[in-house]
């Protein structure tokens, strides 16, 4: 089989090199059969093929790049690409069968290169499959540490690698593992927690879902990101400079990526941000001597985002970084200024054989050489009853109860008038936020979805009508569901900076509006959170009967219903500490559970529940 395989390297091209590999291949299965540790197998065959690798080819399989912007079909054989990704901009076709044909397409050009070595195809899949419009969409990854579920987190990543397979991919760009220290940043969302070990419970369950054992079972590769302090920064910039001490580094922001890589993670993904002033991308020390060689991690780091021209060149490449994602006119650029920098010995060939076999190896892993295409059966999965399923038990284990006066919640479904208040209960994509559809997410609904408010139509037997507008003239209701909060961002676009930007830490003023002209008529008023962070929402509070957070649920909206009307009990818990005022959270670094003279307005792992009729698995974990 080995002898085979090997010999399919040279197939069609040059037969002298086909008979070398397959040599080689003979001398690995001899040693195969008397260690057969899948490790070294894999080992073997990685050490024979660069054995017979060019300068020109090692330097292809570095390059990563987008497709449909950064190259022509062809340019997959001419430049020996290693890796095509999938991001904001044209679609690979118009449902998830083309989408894996165009990706079959280019597989099959770089299998027609001399070596014939497969592409990685990576995407941002980082709650769901959620560039492809039509995907079961879950909650976003603030609302699974809500949950604290990690069963429930490994199950929907195996889930999103299902889906990814599906439309043509075989490499997720996730999990996050930042722990957000200030509110401000506009990623917190993509975070499980400030909590340093439930994020670590919670990533290393979604290495384990979407990579499965990655000797025998792997799925798709995970990557871990982004390495290293993109959520602590210095007022939660984006991209800003992480000012931590050592001590706190090593004991908050290292533990997640140390159990990572001991999950066997495929992939780390550098950050935009620096660490104690030093750029993360061309930082040696974390990257090499921290990463590489302390922690031994054998793996694939990856830059970010226009990686090379925007941190220092090939300094990228010396500090350590294996694959680079040459977008945006950096592909020639790269690959030309690598190879001179080999040639004129400013970059060692050592470095350039380390990050090709780190590449090597994980496309072995996946079982590419064997199996380069994708199961073409699974498009039929994509949106599922099976997948919507798990998503709506991940809504309702996300959502905290944070008050409930005179029990007004659960609600009787035979409540005789309803009245749902408010834009985001009727808009997908309000609800599902930032990196669904698109980059920045979709302002209106998208295929499959179910909205917040099509769920409580669903499960209340009485009279529900619909204020969108906040007009306020349902006045003979008997309960007001007011659903506010912020619309989609992503990445930087959602950071706060000074707060004279676009986004608040507070709720706008119509949404005030909206709570506060219900909560005068005497109706009983349940306030429905949407948001990808924790809100200054104290007088809010204040006004209504009941406050639930449920973060960015995505595309199953009824999974909030379920639990208003009791068929499901409260069980989620805050995964980060909640601030009282805008103060708490206006200097450097905002409130953490962790700040012994911090005073929250509610603090870590808090959530209410319903009486102990309605208990349904209820859970309560005190991380630190």
């Amino acid at each position: 089989m080995i002898t085979l395989e090997f010999m399919n390297l040279g197939k069609g091209n040059n037969w002298f090199i086909g008979i070398i590999v397959a040599l080689i291949g003979i001398s690995s299965l001899i040693s195969c059969i008397s260690t057969p540790d899948p490790k070294e197998v894999i080992e073997q065959k990685v050490d024979s093929l660069l054995s017979i690798m060019t300068l020109d080819e090692k330097i292809g399989q570095m390059s990563q790049v987008r497709h449909f912007k950064d190259i022509i079909d062809e340019d997959i054989a001419t430049k020996l690409i290693g890796s095509v990704i999938h991001t904001q901009g044209p679609l690979p076709g118009n449902n998830a069968k083309e989408w894996q044909q165009k990706f079959i397409e280019l597989q099959k050009i770089a299998l027609s290169t001399r070596l014939g070595i497969p592409l990685l195809f990576g995407v941002d899949a980082v709650h769901g499959q959620n560039t492809y419009n039509g995907a079961t969409i879950f909650p976003h990854n603030i609302g699974l540490g809500a949950s604290q579920n990690e069963e429930l987190v490994e199950k929907i990543a195996a889930i999103t690698a299902i889906e990814m397979e599906a439309t043509g991919f075989n490499w997720t760009f996730s999990p996050c593992m930042a722990i957000p220290y200030n509110e401000k940043w506009g990623r917190v969302y993509e975070a499980f927690s400030e909590s340093s070990d439930l994020t670590s419970k919670l990533s290393i369950a979604s290495i384990r879902g979407y990579q499965g054992d990655v000797y025998n079972d792997v799925k798709v590769l995970a990557t871990a990101k982004h390495y290293l302090g993109d959520g602590s920064t210095d007022y939660g910039i984006e991209g800003g400079n992480t000012s931590l001490s050592m001590a706190e580094i090593d004991s908050i922001l290292l533990p997640p990526y140390r159990k990572a890589v001991l999950e066997g993670t495929g992939a780390i993904m550098v950050g935009f941000n620096s660490l104690l002033g030093n750029t993360m991308h061309a930082n040696k020390v974390m990257i090499t001597d921290t990463l590489k060689n302390s922690m031994g991690f054998d793996g694939i780091v990856v830059t970010d985002w226009q990686g090379y021209s925007r941190f220092g060149g090939n300094k990228i490449i010396d500090a350590g970084v294996d694959m680079v994602m040459a977008v945006e006119g950096d592909l020639d650029y790269f690959q030309n200024g690598l190879k001179d920098a080999v040639i004129d010995g400013s970059i060692q060939q050592d470095r350039i054989d380390d990050a090709v076999r780190r590449i090597l190896r994980q496309k072995f892993r996946l079982g590419l050489f064997e199996n380069p295409f994708p199961d073409t059966t699974l498009y039929k999965t994509i949106g599922c009853e099976e997948h919507r399923n798990i998503a709506r038990k991940a809504v309702r284990e996300s959502l905290v109860l944070l008050k409930n006066n005179r029990n007004v919640l659960p609600l009787n479904k035979e409540t005789k008038k309803i009245v749902v208040v408010g834009e985001h209960a009727n808009n997908s994509g309000y609800q599902s936020g930032g990196w669904t559809v698109a980059w920045q997410g979709v302002w209106d609904n998208y295929q499959g979805a179910t909205t917040i408010l099509e769920g409580i139509q669903k499960h209340s037997v009485g009279l529900v009508v619909y204020d969108e507008n906040g007009i306020g003239d349902h006045l003979d209701a008997d309960a007001a569901i007011i659903v506010v909060g912020e619309t989609p961002y992503a990445e930087f676009k959602g950071d706060i900076g000074d707060g004279t930007g676009y986004h608040k830490l507070t709720l706008n003023k119509k949404h005030q509006q909206y709570i506060s002209s219900y909560s005068q008529k005497g109706i009983e008023v349940i306030v429905i959170l949407i948001s990808g962070r924790p809100l200054v929402v104290t007088d809010q509070i204040n006004q209504a009967d009941a406050f639930v957070t449920a973060w960015l649920p995505g595309s199953e909206g009824d999974g909030i219903a379920e639990v208003l009307f009791g068929n499901y009990n409260f069980s989620g818990k805050l995964p980060h500490s909640w601030p009282k005022t805008i103060d708490d959270i206006s200097g450097k670094y905002g409130p953490n559970f962790w700040d012994e003279d911090y005073s929250p307005l509610y603090k870590f792992g808090f959530g209410l529940t319903y009486p102990d009729k309605y208990s349904n698995n209820t859970v309560s974990i005190a991380y630190k």
